[in-house]
């Protein structure tokens, strides 16, 4: 009996520890969070945005990348002076340990001086993306 009743206290606590990483998983997941990280022309292999400049790492059969990329594509066709680069994970290990990339798809918003001011690991929502390239673009002197 005190075996069986153990047994059940340990399948008990299973379940609520993945239930607490599900969630805690699920609120981080996608969402954009400051960083403050820099990149150059130079380092990411392509000319930065003139005022901002959206990174996605992603690698050759990850599915949320695909979506990833329509969604920063289109951001950056809709936002004027924004540019969309997509670097391939696999090819650049330097950069992902520099930047401390864990998964694919993983976006780095820059402004237009290649300063990181937000991040996300997983698949961004695109009204998020818009609201991140907003925060700061608004207060652009540049803007017109």
């Amino acid at each position: 009996m005190h075996l069986a009743m153990t047994g059940w206290w340990v399948v008990l606590a299973t379940l609520a520890l993945g239930t607490v990483i599900g969630v805690v998983k699920l609120r981080r997941d996608g969402r954009l969070r400051e960083s403050g990280q820099s990149l150059t022309a130079h380092a990411l292999g392509h000319e930065l945005g003139e005022r901002a400049t959206l990174v996605q790492f992603s690698t050759a059969f990850c599915q949320p990348c695909r979506a990833t990329r329509r969604v920063l594509a289109e951001v950056s066709a809709l936002v004027p002076g924004v540019s969309h680069v997509e670097i391939d994970a696999e090819s650049r290990l330097d950069l992902v340990r520099e930047l401390d990339i864990m998964r694919t798809p993983t976006v780095l918003v820059l402004d237009g001086g290649g300063a990181v001011v937000k991040r996300a690991s997983g698949q961004p929502r695109k009204a998020d993306v818009i609201a991140a390239l907003g925060a700061f673009l608004s207060h652009d002197p540049d803007e017109k």
